[in-house]
């Protein structure tokens, strides 16, 4: 029988974490999906293997890992016995978002004092009222971070093709949606062109990119404290039936259990 996972989620007062979560996974593998925001990923026991940018990376107990927002990947246990993994979920008031390209070159970082300053950070977002200490040592880390990121930081172009544009279209089309000949309409490009130019470039399908917006909005629903049938409309599903089938597939719970374990 499946090891029961766990999953631990809450919104702390502390300006730039989106979320906290943590979690253990013994089978469930993410499938290939975005954030809109930074994800500072560390491992307890066991690794997690995964694809950044379809670059195959990995994080251990002594790696910080730093994904940056509206890149894909994926994750999955690098282990038999899975892994427990704690993250924070960051907005750009921490980290700038024109560092996503040194991250997404290099995501995986060796830092044994970064890896103590975010575990420590993690212990005092556990206490509601140590807001403070937290913004303190938050701080501490996205300075360290950063200096990271600046370090790898080149001057290089940013890609304006077709594949870029239709993400664009897709990020402005999150709870409404867009059809295929629309899409092509306005960028100007064949849909079978269209699909074929973002599955290249970003690893995964236009719906899946999507999907997965939609599901980052449903999360962030939740944890606001938002019913899932009310979460899931908003978030652009159908229903809390379409929203449960791929939050689920994603997140690695449905989204009562999510919503039932978040605090605030």
């Amino acid at each position: 029988m499946a090891a029961r996972e766990e999953v631990s989620a809450w919104r702390p007062r502390v300006p730039g974490v989106t979320e906290v979560f943590h979690a253990h996974f013994t089978e469930h593998a993410y499938p290939t999906h975005v954030h809109d925001v930074w994800t500072l990923l560390i491992v307890d026991t066991g690794a997690v293997r995964y694809d950044l940018n379809r670059h195959a990376c990995g994080t251990l107990h002594e790696t910080v890992s730093l994904l940056p927002p509206h890149v894909p990947h994926n994750g999955s246990p690098a282990t038999p016995e899975g892994f427990r993994k704690r993250v924070l979920y960051l907005d750009a008031s921490v980290l700038d978002t024109a560092l996503i390209g040194a991250a997404a070159d290099a995501p995986d970082v060796t830092d044994l004092l970064l890896r103590r300053r975010v575990g420590q950070l993690h212990a005092v977002l556990a206490h509601p009222g140590d807001e403070f200490e937290a913004e303190s040592r938050l701080a501490f880390v996205g300075e360290r971070l950063r200096a990271h990121l600046r370090a790898r930081s080149g001057p290089a172009a940013q890609r304006r093709g077709v594949a870029d544009r239709l993400r664009e279209l897709l990020d402005t089309r999150v709870l409404t949606g867009v059809t295929l000949a629309e899409a092509a309409e306005l960028l100007h490009a064949h849909p079978t062109h269209l699909v074929r130019a973002f599955t290249t470039a970003f690893g995964l399908a236009p719906h899946q990119y999507l999907t997965a917006r939609r599901v980052e909005r449903a999360r962030s629903l939740l944890l606001d404290g938002l019913p899932p049938a009310a979460a899931a409309t908003a978030a652009g599903f159908y229903d809390q039936a379409h929203l449960g089938r791929h939050f689920k597939r994603v997140v690695g719970v449905p989204p009562g259990r999510f919503a039932g374990r978040a605090s605030s």
